[in-house]
């Protein structure tokens, strides 16, 4: 087991130097390069020259990645040019406010698509199924723009129920003392998710329903309650989990649209602010956040397979054990 998860460490070190990679060359590939982004289509060659001096910019390009890679591991991504301020500084104050948008959605996915999931599989072939599923379809197939409009003009015009934006504010304490105005941005950004996860969970507890060893428990006796929740259950999560930790990405991607939407102070916001700008510091270091986060992702998703089924583990011991033969 340790092994493997230092298999999976390594792994993932290697990822994130390759997004280091990716958004190095992204920051070269800019129009004019770096310094013309930065400085604006105005400036001078003269401009441009001491830009390129002062940042390191005209050395050769395994230099330049080495000393950006060494600003990466003090945490400085840049300055913004439109905002006057650090990327970093910026992510940092933004960050958490996403992160809060991205696991409410996420925890509210999980709560109410593993056992809608369950339940559909369990009545595979009744009107809830065929209602669940046709709903799935429907919310898994709205863009997530406009599924934030139907919300909006639903309860905030017909129903007046939450306001249309967000709450506003430095910290997370502000976003928390008007839980209202999070109710619309979660609702939006957990839509596709639940359909998803709903869908896959369904999937799992049926191949898990025709296994053999369901049908030695059903053989024994044992109730069908104590099967479903105690064999089938646990035995369907293993890939649901696996398929969460790949899907926290595409949450972190549809929240730029939720926020942009609600005006949601978080990185999604920034991010679209920024494009608008072409601020590209902040939006090659949003790109970044989100590489990394990716592999995170990927990497706990291992993980938590990795401690829920043990058979991830028979491979790598049958491995060793062909080796010492």
């Amino acid at each position: 087991m340790s092994r493997y998860i230092a298999r999976r460490l390594a792994l993932a070190v290697v990822v994130v130097l390759l997004v280091t990679v990716v958004t190095f060359v992204l920051l070269h590939l800019l129009p004019g390069g770096p310094a013309r982004g930065v400085l604006g289509l105005k400036a001078t060659a003269e401009q441009i020259a001491a830009f390129n001096a002062e940042q390191a910019l005209d050395q050769p390009l395994p230099v330049q990645y080495w000393h950006y890679l060494g600003r990466l591991l003090t945490g400085d991504l840049g300055r913004s040019y439109s905002l006057n301020s650090e990327v970093g500084a910026l992510l940092m104050e933004r960050l958490p406010k996403t992160l809060l948008l991205t696991a409410s959605c996420t925890l509210l996915a999980v709560v109410v698509a593993l056992p809608l999931g369950v339940l559909q599989a369990v009545r595979r072939g009744s009107v809830l199924d065929h209602l669940a599923t046709g709903l799935a379809f429907a919310f898994y197939a709205t863009p997530v723009f406009f599924l934030s409009l139907i919300l909006i003009i639903v309860f905030t015009q017909l129903l007046p129920l939450f306001p249309a934006q967000a709450a506003q504010g430095d910290d997370l304490g502000a976003l928390l003392s008007q839980p209202g105005s999070l109710v619309l941005p979660v609702l939006a950004g957990a839509g596709a998710t639940v359909a998803a996860l709903s869908r896959f969970m369904r999937s799992a507890v049926l191949d898990n329903l025709t296994e053999d060893y369901v049908r030695t428990a059903r053989a024994k006796g044992t109730p069908e309650r104590d099967i479903l929740w105690r064999h089938v259950w646990p035995n369907s999560l293993t890939s649901v989990v696996a398929m969460l930790g790949y899907y926290i990405p595409g949450i972190f991607g549809g929240s730029l649209v939720v926020e942009s939407m609600f005006n949601y102070p978080g990185i999604g916001l920034l991010f679209w602010t920024s494009a608008r700008n072409a601020d590209f510091p902040v939006l090659l270091g949003v790109v970044l956040v989100v590489g990394v986060a990716t592999v995170v992702g990927a990497l706990l998703a291992d993980l938590a397979q990795l401690l829920l089924d043990p058979r991830v583990r028979i491979p790598a011991r049958r491995a060793r054990a062909g080796a010492t033969r």
